[in-house]
């Protein structure tokens, strides 16, 4: 059992709609939920920051079966394909989505959630480690998934909360959605140690949300870069208004040195810890942090290695570079994955990776042990904390329109869409915003004359992206 829910007793766990759910009660509906399904069995789960959402998942955890978790408003196309691939026995939804799987029989229904099963599920062979799979990707709705084991669960968590010093009297609000490995991470540290979630699937730029957040009296709050840049615009760190706030962390991208400076001052002097992370969903979560009194002093880190990780920096053949030379980052500890799946018959694989993730990251180490990231080997962006597969979104959009004069860049919250065909941009915008889910403020599509090739014909993505630097697109 990876959730011993019952030693919390009465303390309580999550806060719904201002109803209050002890430990007790949530380890007796998660196993409800884990006494309907067979252990071993595969389930698509439509993941909301929800009571019957959170007793499924901890459920499926504690009872062996292991879940895919999904964003509940995936696209129902991408969500298709996937089934295709992978053949889940179970499904489960919230209980208003019942009627988009009508193909499907009702088993049971639980804390506002219903569990379905297929009508003729493959029997999968599981390897006895895998615990939860997860998307490789935000929007794209790809195949490939990752393998994460219940080790990895288990040592990303005590990690995490050894570092943010995490204890039962913690009051987290839910700022990010749980399918996301970073939003995952704050709902199975805070459960393992007996901490109280209060669940929200508001944005933090709303202004419900803060006001749920002083009436609850949270204690932390987690953001991507773009949360942080909304914050500074509604001007949070003008004045402290929420006394109970006591951590604040970021993850999910690179955060501009003037937010970092700004929210770190704001911290400092208002008794926070401002505490800058990184990580990766092949790594379970986390791979480093930079401690809160390091904020300022070590601007533009990701810190120094978690509690029982440690780095390397490689150079092209694998091997370690000479002190102060930039290369690739490998990380190496025990919440690292088992590896990916693009289909059915990975689920039974064993170990891939072994302890050791090459991040695509390129990086350097200070002095003082503390590590830098300047640049990425891999084509891809992070939108709202997501990595988003640039050549994935390519080859979507190529397909869908059937032309070949198109390219993909952008940076971290902001994806631009290379266009020298004869294609309405505002289609190409509305398509990828619908298809998906990416904000139409972070689509960019930039009519050029043609794209540039080298002489072998790969596409220049640096000349192309040099376009957003000048300004140029709409």
């Amino acid at each position: 059992m990876l959730w011993d829910l019952q030693s919390f007793g009465s303390k309580t766990a999550l806060v719904q709609d201002g109803d209050e759910y002890t430990y007790e009660q949530l380890a007796g509906l998660s196993a409800q939920v884990a006494a309907l399904l067979p252990a071993r069995s595969l389930v698509f789960a439509l993941c909301t920051n929800t009571l019957g959402s959170i007793a499924g998942y901890l459920g499926f955890l504690n009872g062996g079966i292991v879940p895919l978790l999904l964003d509940s408003a995936i696209n129902k196309d991408l969500l298709s394909a996937l089934n295709d691939v992978y053949e889940p026995g179970y499904y489960w939804v919230p209980e208003g989505m019942e009627a988009e799987f009508s193909q499907f029989k009702r088993v049971a229904a639980i804390a506002g959630y219903v569990l379905l099963a297929t009508e003729s599920p493959a029997q999968h062979a599981l390897h006895p480690d895998l615990a939860v799979l997860v998307s490789t990707s935000g929007s794209t709705g790809t195949p490939k998934l990752i393998r994460l084991s219940y080790a990895n669960i288990a040592s990303n968590t005590n990690s995490i909360c050894e570092y943010l010093k995490i204890t039962d009297a913690e009051r987290a609000i839910t700022s990010l959605p749980m399918n996301y490995v970073y939003g995952l991470s704050v709902l199975q540290t805070h459960i393992s140690r007996g901490a109280t979630l209060v669940l929200t699937d508001l944005n933090c730029y709303a202004g419900q949300f803060w006001k749920l957040f002083a009436q609850q009296e949270c204690t932390s709050f987690a953001g991507v870069p773009f949360m942080y840049e909304m914050l500074e615009k509604l001007r949070f760190t003008k004045q402290n208004r929420y006394p109970s706030l006591k951590t604040m962390t970021q993850a999910g991208g690179r955060l501009s040195p003037e937010l970092q400076d700004k929210f770190a001052a704001f911290a400092r002097d208002n008794g926070i810890d401002f505490v800058v992370m990184y990580g990766a969903s092949e790594a379970t979560a986390r791979m480093s942090y930079l401690p809160p009194q390091c904020a300022l002093e070590k601007r533009g880190s990701i810190g120094i290695p978690i509690p029982g990780g440690r780095f390397e920096i490689v150079g092209a053949d694998g091997q370690p570079v000479p002190a102060g030379e930039s290369g690739e980052l490998a990380y190496y500890g025990e919440n690292v994955s088992l590896g990916y799946a693009t289909c059915a018959e990975d689920l039974a694989r064993d170990d891939d990776n072994n302890g050791r993730l090459l991040t695509g990251d390129l990086a350097r180490e200070d002095e003082d042990g503390f590590y830098y990231v300047v640049g990425r080997k891999k084509r891809f962006v992070k939108i709202l904390g997501k990595r988003t597969s640039l050549d994935e979104v390519e080859n979507i959009l190529k397909q869908h329109f059937d032309v070949i004069d198109l390219a993909c860049g952008g940076k971290d919250d902001l994806l631009a869409v290379f266009l020298a065909a004869d294609v309405d941009p505002a289609a190409v915008s509305r398509f990828v915003f619908e298809t998906l889910g990416i904000n139409e403020k972070m689509i960019r599509v930039v009519e050029v004359g043609e794209i540039p090739k080298n002489t072998s014909g790969k596409i220049q993505y640096a000349q192309l992206n040099e376009l957003l630097e000048e300004g140029e697109g709409r």
